[in-house]
């Protein structure tokens, strides 16, 4: 009688306390295990089955991923900067929407990258008079941009209105750190505004239209062999790259380079703009050799 009567107990606090399971442990002691237990056998496996805390959310342990490579390119580029010249780089992946930045609000002079602001405002120009580019300017575009042709660019520098013209330009492609110089190889950018510019030239939502856009794919994706290194040395096999990259020795710095590089990589897993600015170099190799190894960094190091 004394086992029916706790088996009784033992039935009404399970439904009482809905499953509590410790509670009718506690009064069977160690008869839970005999014949006279079997029938509570569901209500013993319903409530072991109960859930458990939950752990970290996909995009919090992608977050932590994340954070990890970051803290890990960081200190890669601290210690190279220890070993070259002044450089900044930057990233933008269009894949994640992140955006990476190392020294990333320093100014440098543009020398010939500032090209492809000037290339952005040209289209951006066509586009507001509901034309396309003439067959003067696309002469023009395809010389400063292929081949770095400095009077090209001098010519539709001063035909789209000089250093205030292409301020409005960039300023209508949110582009905040960039002060155009009248002598336009000396205009100055972070590499944050650069990523942002060669971005602009790929957003379908932004302000240059699938004709502009595509004008400036084909001509950064075909500058001439010789100038073909910076950001191209970064892409894979199968990938495209697009590029434009400014050297020039300066006078004001005792002869010593100035070497920038700007461009995108894509391919089926990677839709990234990229931008390293330099200063300081002794020689132009030299200076090549520090931003495409910052740019090789980034890869390295972000996955992208």
């Amino acid at each position: 009688m004394r086992r029916t009567r706790n088996l009784i107990m033992v039935v009404a606090a399970v439904g009482i306390l809905g499953g509590g399971v410790l509670v009718a442990r506690g009064m069977t002691g160690g008869e839970q295990g005999t014949s006279s237990a079997l029938p509570l056998a569901g209500v013993f496996q319903e409530a072991s089955a109960s859930p458990s805390p939950t752990g970290p959310t996909p995009e919090e342990l992608a977050a932590q991923a994340r954070a990890k490579r970051v803290k890990a390119l960081d200190a890669a580029l601290k210690k190279y900067a220890k070993t070259v010249p002044e450089f900044s780089v930057a990233v933008l992946d269009r894949e994640t929407g992140e955006t990476y930045a190392f020294r990333g609000d320093e100014k440098y002079e543009t020398a010939s990258v500032v090209k492809v602001q000037v290339l952005a405002c040209l289209l951006l120009t066509a586009q507001d008079n509901d034309r396309k580019v003439t067959s003067s300017e696309d002469a023009l575009a395809k010389k400063m941009i292929r081949y770095s042709d400095n009077a090209a660019t001098t010519s539709l520098f001063s035909r789209l209105g000089r250093a205030s013209a292409i301020s409005a330009c960039n300023k209508r492609l949110g582009l905040t750190q960039t002060k155009v110089s009248s002598s336009w190889g000396l205009t100055r950018t972070t590499v944050k505004d650069q990523v942002k510019l060669l971005d602009a030239l790929v957003d379908d939502d932004g302000e240059l239209n699938a004709s502009s856009r595509k004008y400036a794919d084909t001509l950064m994706s075909t500058v001439s062999a010789d100038q073909d290194w910076g950001i191209p040395a970064i892409a894979a096999t199968g990938e495209e790259a697009t590029v434009k990259n400014g050297w020039l020795s300066r006078s004001t710095e005792g002869g010593l380079w100035i070497i920038n590089t700007v461009g995108r990589v894509t391919g089926d897993d990677v839709n990234v703009s990229v931008a390293v600015l330099s200063h300081a170099n002794k020689t132009m190799s030299g200076g090549i050799t520090v931003v495409e190894k910052a740019a090789k960094l980034t890869r390295t190091n972000l996955k992208y």
